[in-house]
């Protein structure tokens, strides 16, 4: 059966996913129309019961069984039955008449939230990014209560940053996509072998298109069957062994079908870098060998034997390479210390015993604290890390001293009920005021297990005061780790000014962990920096960020970020199994006191 996906158009196999979507963008058109405030977070509870659910909720919307399921109402519930049996919901389709689709663009500038926005569109009609331009360029917009010179100016540079990504999307955003259409054609009887490549399956935070690479004996029907999938909105290439086309997202993927033969060669090209390519390809020129996508062949009038390559690791070998890893594969010194055999043994998803960064319903998080320490259990941690926001962030319901207490006392009682070999740990993500004091007093701050040191606001400081503010964070004795360390957003926000090796040498002198944070919309202390931070002796920590129980399995995007970091088991601190964290979490409150 196809679906409706949030954009109105058809696809197989409805998810939660698209529930949650459907009833989120009903909330959004339900607040611009002006509806029932309550009406309004009915359908936003109802995303977010969706999204954190744990059973196969598509299933028992189908069937009619989802009585009973805390924030999903009669009414919500027939409608989900509906979308999830028919592929329609009428109530939805109806309100979408009301506003062209380009209106969801809006949410996605910086600046701009339903309340702006519906102001915007009940006074000028502003239902696009072009007529919002039209409105904040004229200066109509600065008129509006609210807005002003400032809000405007914010909202511009918004759109011009939007703009020139255009085309890019975020690492996170596709790799359900990626995991859909690589089942698919694995699943294909002409199917030998399937996996995707590029800038995708080198774990690049942001991609341009996505590419995949099939062996298989009949190409020919492999490219007819991915040019005619239920996803494909355009077909914008196909010849004999590729097959370029246009998801329904926006987004375009190229698919390779090779021979058998050929795939180790296709596979390790398409993946890239180009830079890579080009040193791999030097490398066996100089061994008297020409290496192409389709082959590793002598250079005329070379006696060079060429090994037998089957699989894509044989190739390395047969350049007297290590394997490399596709995270690596950015020509960043990786071809040098596969030649030495000093390649580092990356961090994997396995190796972590538990994380940090994480919130609850006390601030801006979705799950109770008990959910998410139920969620922690059951994804195999040891322990976890509560740490919703102080008092400042009052936009994400920051807790007060009286509230934090509280929940440290409220942490402490369900540990009482955990075995020996769970826990909680009592954080607070602490906002780094503009002066680079903290949020809480010290007294305070030593009441908890840790502190995660955030800068949540004042993001256009010039660079020498951001990084003197960050560095006093840095040196204060009860900080134990920095989140997010640039506030980059990607594709919505550019990084801060800050100088990160200025900052990464103060976290070597003071023993202050670096968050690598796993939300792929951050995915933030950048990879690039991590080489670096290890060189200089700075422990990563590796957080999901997590607003809600499904949320820690961000965790994956942040490994992987760390894998092209070139970070090892041991330089990620939250490798550590509970006892030595509790060892060393006592031990850094005590060497800091």
């Amino acid at each position: 059966m196809q679906k409706v996906s949030p954009g109105g158009k058809r696809r197989m196999d409805m998810t939660r996913e698209d529930f949650a979507e459907v009833l989120r963008r009903i909330a959004l058109l339900l607040e611009l129309k002006g509806e029932n405030p309550f009406k309004i977070r009915a359908y936003r509870n109802g995303a977010e019961a969706v999204e954190t659910f744990s059973g196969d909720l598509v299933t028992l919307a189908r069937e009619n069984r989802l009585d009973g399921i805390k924030g999903i109402g009669d009414a919500i519930a027939a409608k989900l039955h509906e979308l999830a049996s028919t592929g329609r919901m009428e109530f939805w389709e109806k309100l979408r008449e009301n506003f062209p689709d380009s209106i969801f663009e809006l949410f996605e500038i910086g600046g701009l939230g339903p309340k702006k926005i519906k102001a915007l569109y009940d006074a000028f009609g502003v239902d696009s990014i072009e007529r919002l331009k039209e409105v904040c360029e004229s200066g109509e917009a600065a008129a509006l209560p609210g807005f002003g010179q400032k809000s405007v100016a914010k909202i511009l540079d918004g759109i011009a940053y939007r703009e020139s990504h255009v085309g890019i999307w975020r690492l996170g955003d596709v790799a359900s996509i990626v995991s859909e259409i690589l089942e698919t054609l694995r699943a294909h009887p002409a199917t030998s072998r399937a996996d995707a490549a590029g800038s995708f399956r080198r774990g690049k935070e942001t991609v341009r298109d996505l590419d995949f690479v099939v062996a298989t004996k009949h190409p020919l029907e492999i490219l007819e069957f991915f040019a005619t999938a239920p996803w494909v909105a355009e077909v914008l290439v196909r010849g004999d062994t590729k097959c370029s086309i246009r998801l329904a997202e926006g987004i375009q993927c190229d698919l390779r079908a090779v021979s058998n033969a050929n795939y180790p060669f296709a596979l390790n090209y398409f993946t890239g870098s180009k830079e890579h390519n080009v040193a791999l390809r030097s490398r066996a020129l100089k061994r008297g060998l020409s290496l192409n996508e389709y082959a590793l062949t002598p250079v005329e009038g070379s006696q060079a034997e060429v090994p037998d390559v089957f699989e894509e690791r044989d190739l390395y070998r047969a350049l007297g390479l290590d394997v490399i890893d596709p995270a690596l594969r950015e020509n960043t010194g990786e071809i040098e210390a596969a030649a030495e055999g000093d390649l580092p043994t990356l961090v994997e998803l396995v190796n972590l015993r538990g994380t940090f960064h994480n919130h609850t319903t006390a601030s801006d998080g979705c799950d109770s604290l008990e959910a998410m320490a139920e969620a922690a259990q059951e994804l195999g941690l040891q322990y976890l890390g509560i740490a919703d926001h102080s008092k400042s962030s009052f936009q994400a319901n920051g807790l007060n001293e009286t509230r934090l207490r509280a929940q440290i006392e409220a942490i402490r009682r369900l540990n009482e009920t955990f075995d020996d070999d769970f826990q909680l740990f009592a954080g607070s993500e602490v906002d780094i005021l503009r002066d680079g004091s903290l949020d809480f007093d010290d007294a305070l701050l030593g009441e908890l297990d840790y502190v995660v040191a955030s800068v949540h606001n004042a993001f256009q400081l010039p660079e020498a005061e951001m990084t003197a503010r960050i560095l006093r964070a840095v040196e204060h004795p009860r900080v134990t780790m920095l989140g997010h360390l640039t506030g980059r957003l990607l594709l919505q926000r550019e990084p801060y000014a800050v100088k990160i090796e200025t900052i990464i040498d103060a976290c070597a002198r003071t023993g202050t962990w670096i968050e690598l944070n796993s939300n792929p919309w951050r995915l933030d202390m950048d990879w690039r920096w991590w080489k670096l931070a290890r060189e200089r002796g700075v422990k990563c920590v590796i957080n999901p960020d997590a607003h809600r129980c499904a949320e820690l399995e961000y965790l994956h995007f942040g490994v992987l970020q760390a894998r092209k970091g070139w970070l090892r088991r041991q330089d990620v601190v939250n490798c550590l199994p509970l006892g030595m964290m509790r060892e060393t979490l006592a031990a850094k409150r005590l060497a800091r006191s």
